[in-house]
């Protein structure tokens, strides 16, 4: 809980802050990496820093925490800290590097902000960072624990079993430890992070969702090559693509996410878009193999058939469940398609069952459309879920 002082102090400057928060995010990021290289090198994701997304990402956070404990006393924004904390663990985060961001975060405050930042500024922002941080830190660690690692030493050595070409930009790889322990208990939706080593040197780590059903045997996760038409071109992806096939070696993450589904009878909506699939196919899986009998909607939309990657798997798991139908959306469809599934996703036609849960997984603005239309139906806000792929820039544009 913030401080009566700290409170009233942070709700003079939280605009200013906020109007300056983007610059201060960016000063921030320059600063850090001028000290530690290796953070951008072996860390961060090159390819959001050089397109802007994680500080508008990082903007957004620090900005609607602060919020929340200014307009919430005694309460925290959880949901945002555990997907952060989530996100964290699967990267090996550890406590002492937060005392490093807290030098260059405000060394990078006190410069934008000049002579604003007097001293009870300064000690109120520096309670709202170490409320955030700190309560990060606790649920990282107690992440590390429920995985039985030590913090931070997330990392194993996994060998690449087979590849399968999805679509002309998806491929799916399947691993399995190459130590021969049994690979670690997931979750539904749950994620793993992926270090590989680049031509520079640089060991770049992005997330990628498990496929298949959370029981024991080899692990699955598919990879969109990232081409370079709408922004930088992912380097990460592109280098899966180009040199990772069977007997190939990977360090992997143990399996983080909080975008993960229930043990709950009550029905489902199930929605994509592009890539965003991939976790959904994984909640399939686990449905079919628990016998679930409640409805399952399942919505997906992409440009095309063709770039529907595990389009049959995707269709053939919701038709193979007692109350599950698929519905699938493509900008540009195959001969024969409903004409009222092309273009955008739209629910006007779809039955909502009372007490549905969602789960949304794709773009931001697909997520917030479909949001929405779910919300106008009558699902309760709190039984929408989401995951973003990449920086989390729904707080950011809100």
């Amino acid at each position: 809980m913030l401080s009566d002082t700290s409170t009233a102090t942070v709700r003079a400057t939280l605009p200013a802050v906020g109007a300056a928060v983007g610059d201060i995010a960016d000063l921030f990021y320059r600063k850090l990496f001028d000290a530690h290289p290796e953070f951008l090198r072996d860390l961060f994701n090159r390819g959001n820093q050089a397109s802007g997304t994680q500080r508008r990402a990082l903007a957004g956070s620090i900005a609607a925490f602060a919020t929340h404990l200014v307009e919430h006393p005694g309460t925290r924004p959880d949901v945002m800290l555990g997907r952060i904390a989530n996100k964290h663990a699967s990267l090996g985060i550890t406590a002492p590097q937060y005392a490093i961001v807290h030098t260059h975060l405000f060394a990078a405050i006190t410069e934008v902000l000049g002579d604003a930042v007097t001293p009870e500024v300064a000690a109120a922002w520096d309670e709202v960072y170490w409320l955030m941080a700190n309560a990060l830190i606790a649920v990282e660690e107690r992440l590390y624990a429920q995985r039985d690692v030590t913090a931070g030493d997330v990392w194993h050595e996994w060998t690449v079993t087979s590849r399968t070409e999805d679509t002309p930009d998806v491929a799916t790889f399947t691993i399995t430890p190459a130590e021969g322990t049994p690979a670690p208990a997931f979750r539904p939706g749950q994620y793993v992070s992926v270090q590989v080593e680049l031509p520079d040197g640089a060991r770049q780590i992005r997330q990628y969702s498990l496929t298949g059903a959370p029981g024991p045997g080899p692990r699955s996760f598919s990879v969109k090559r990232v081409r370079g038409t709408e922004g930088p071109e992912g380097e990460v992806s592109a280098h899966l693509h180009a040199r990772l096939h069977a007997g190939g070696r990977l360090r992997v993450s143990a399996p983080y996410g909080d975008l993960v589904l229930d043990d709950s009878d009550a029905p489902l909506f199930l929605a994509s878009a592009g890539i965003g699939c991939t976790p959904i196919l994984s909640m399939l899986e686990h449905l079919a193999e628990a016998g679930h009998r409640a409805p399952v909607t399942v919505v997906h939309g992409d440009r095309s058939p063709a770039d529907h990657a595990l389009r049959a798997r995707h269709g053939a798991l919701a038709a193979g469940l007692p109350g599950g139908s698929s519905h699938f959306w493509y900008e540009t469809p195959e001969p024969g398609h409903p004409a009222e599934r092309t273009g955008r996703v739209d629910l006007g036609g779809l039955e909502v069952a009372p007490g549905t849960h969602a789960y949304l997984c794709g773009p931001l603005p697909f997520m917030r459309a479909v949001r929405s239309q779910l919300l106008d139906r009558g699902v309760a806000p709190a039984d929408v879920h989401y995951e973003v792929f990449g920086p989390d820039l729904w707080l950011a544009q809100d």
